[in-house]
């Protein structure tokens, strides 16, 4: 065996379980969005204009293209074709630039992305305890309970949407106690900001788990072209 086609091989058997860990990555990834899906899908009739792209859709279809981006590249790197190879690489360099693209802009936008997320929020408000809204009802009794908030921006949100008469039941101090008409009962704090924080506590999991995907996809990236590369050399040496 020549030392080009030595590198050919070691060079096949590292794409093959780069790729093989990036599959096994999106398979984890739907899992979780899964788990959320199921474990969260109470709070996901919060939102209005878009109550279907919350974390878990995102987090499942993040796993369903790693997934199909495993399989192609292990696929092009057992078989060594240069056209399942090149589109490997272009494909994920997409994803890559794609990625790039997505996190700049919402750092940039950020700001904006709170007002409007806040706004969304509030126009729920309007329809609590509604007719035929019984999900979005639960959702933010929910949210209430468990996060001890109240109101989106602060508790006397609910006295826009309901004339000044008060707060839900869900607000109160103690569950189940009549205290909407009581201030000094109520839990003061603003949900948005509380649900925020939780987050960002939590977020560090997903921040390793980003940045084990981003070394992965530049070490495919590197590895499928270098294979590329030394197909296209074999192929010449043998024609």
């Amino acid at each position: 065996m020549g030392r080009t086609q030595r590198c050919l091989l070691w060079l096949k058997v590292k794409l093959f379980i780069f790729n093989l860990i990036f599959w096994l990555g999106g398979c984890g990834a739907l899992g979780v969005g899964l788990w959320l899906s199921l474990s969260q899908g109470r709070f996901s009739a919060l939102s209005l204009s878009l109550p279907s792209l919350g974390v878990a859709g995102l987090v499942m279809a993040a796993g369903a293209v790693a997934m199909a981006l495993g399989f192609l590249g292990c696929l092009g790197a057992a078989s060594e074709q240069r056209c399942l190879l090149l589109t490997f690489f272009v494909v994920l360099l997409t994803i890559v630039l794609l990625e790039l693209s997505g996190g700049l802009a919402f750092y940039a936008c950020r700001g904006q992305f709170d007002r409007y997320a806040q706004a969304d929020l509030k126009s729920g408000l309007r329809r609590y305890g509604a007719p035929g809204e019984p999900a979005l009802t639960q959702a933010w009794d929910t949210v209430q309970t468990e996060f001890r908030c109240c109101g989106v921006q602060n508790y006397t949100d609910w006295f826009e949407v309901r004339n000044g008469t008060g707060v839900p039941e869900s607000c109160c101090l103690v569950l189940g106690a009549p205290c909407s008409s009581l201030g000094a009962a109520w839990w003061k704090e603003p949900c948005y900001e509380k649900v925020k924080s939780w987050v960002g506590e939590n977020v560090w999991a997903m921040g390793i788990f980003a940045a084990c995907i981003a070394v992965v996809q530049v070490l495919g990236l590197v590895s499928s072209m270098l294979m590329y590369c030394q197909v296209l050399k074999v192929e010449k040496y043998y024609h």
